[in-house]
């Protein structure tokens, strides 16, 4: 930062807005900057801020440098930075061209996933395909398909996806996953992750794909897993199953259907390549109370778990047969879009991030909620509220009552 008597840090939003930094900003003082919870009162009740050397004793920065060499200073640190990466100094990146993505009515389409809406209803249906094709052999390989490669291709949809979603269908408040195709194709290029998680472009769309499914753990919608033959819940995808907030399972096949019974397969990709908000792999925070179970879930990989299986595993909620599958997967969509969107996302944020609670959990499943509600209450958005008023020259008029 300039130390130039000018130039300052600073959270003013309680004082000037009568509501909480945003992105976590209070959150990120404390666990992340580690800054004295004193301090930290005192920073973010300050309109003016923090300059200088106290900025730099408070944690709040790291440095302070005269402005005339600030530029100078900047530069220098982020080469310092960026020559501690292992990434081969010849390296060239991918070229990531815009998705092909088409809206058609209630159809939303990629190459990998699309998805069905009835907005009627406030149901979202996700559908993840698995590829068509082996994996490449090595990481040249991966380079060699670019932006096609199918772990690449599925992160970049899916986050897409997600992100639409969330701004444009916000009354479409439950996401139904399916998946379709071979699992085994899944657990082959899950293979080659692990096997090339050395690789820095590996690494990279193994970081791409754990920030997608980071999405959904903090998406404010619920979330149903539908696993039935010509599925392919295996691995990587498999996390979506572990990701929601109930799953079911058919058991047995239907009538007329040749295609086999419906399994899930764990591949070692479920073993913490993609840990939830709360630092724990997703099957970690659902089994938490149990943790001998992840070492015999470990000595599974690669089986195909059918209904019973999966329930005994404790990956899926309920198995119903082909009889009742139809009613039972009805009532339960109807009744979770039945209920109030606010107490859902509420208690979803709870149950989410059992376990450990770390800064993102914390970010995620607290300080957000504690955000939105203090966003509504008069004292902020009232027609003497400090949102309302500020910049006009009026003083805010607050409810003094503590809630």
């Amino acid at each position: 930062m300039a130390d130039d008597g000018n130039t300052a840090v600073s959270l003013p939003e309680v004082p000037l807005l009568a509501v909480l930094p945003g992105t976590g900003g209070l959150t990120r003082l404390v666990d992340k900057r580690r800054v004295r919870r004193d301090r930290a009162d005192v920073f973010c009740t300050t309109e003016e801020g923090v300059k200088g050397q106290r900025a730099v004793e408070w944690g709040l920065v790291d440095e302070v440098v005269p402005r005339s060499r600030l530029a100078e200073v900047v530069s220098q640190r982020a080469r310092e930075l960026a020559a501690r990466t292992d990434r081969p100094a010849n390296a060239r990146g991918l070229r990531l061209p815009p998705l092909e993505r088409t809206i058609a009515g209630d159809a939303i389409r990629y190459s990998q996933v699309a998805c069905a809406l009835d907005r009627q209803r406030g149901i979202a249906e996700i559908t993840v395909t698995a590829p068509t094709a082996p994996p490449p052999n090595d990481a040249e390989g991966v380079r060699a398909q670019g932006s096609t490669f199918w772990p690449l291709a599925l992160a970049r949809e899916l986050d897409d996806l997600v992100l639409h979603l969330r701004t444009n269908e916000a009354e479409a408040g439950l996401w139904v996953f399916k998946t379709a195709g071979r699992a085994d194709r899944i657990e082959a290029y899950d293979r080659l992750l692990v096997n090339q998680r050395d690789d820095w472009l590996v690494r990279e769309i193994r970081l791409y794909l754990k920030r997608t499914l980071k999405r959904l753990d903090v998406t404010s919608r619920s979330m149903v897993a539908l696993v039935e033959p010509g599925s392919c819940f295996a691995g990587t995808l498999l996390e979506l199953v572990l990701a929601a907030d109930r799953s079911y399972m058919l058991a047995g096949a239907r009538p007329g259907d040749s295609r086999p019974p419906a399994t899930v397969r764990l591949t070692a990709m479920n073993f913490g390549a993609y840990p939830m908000p709360n630092g724990l792999a997703r099957l970690a925070s659902r089994h938490f109370s149990d943790a001998g179970r992840i070492e015999k879930l470990r000595a599974r990989v690669g089986e195909d778990l059918d209904a019973k299986a999966a329930a005994e595993a404790g990956l899926v909620t309920f198995t119903p047969d082909e009889i009742d599958w139809d009613d039972e997967v009805r009532i339960a969509l109807e009744e979770r879009a039945a209920f109030s969107p606010d107490a859902l996302s509420g208690l979803e944020a709870s149950l989410r991030f059992g376990g450990p609670e770390t800064l993102e959990s914390k970010i995620f499943g607290r300080l957000s909620a504690w955000q939105n509600w203090i966003f509504q209450r008069p004292n902020a958005v009232g027609p003497k509220g400090a949102l309302v008023v500020y910049g006009t020259g009026e003083r805010s008029e607050f409810d003094r009552r503590r809630v």
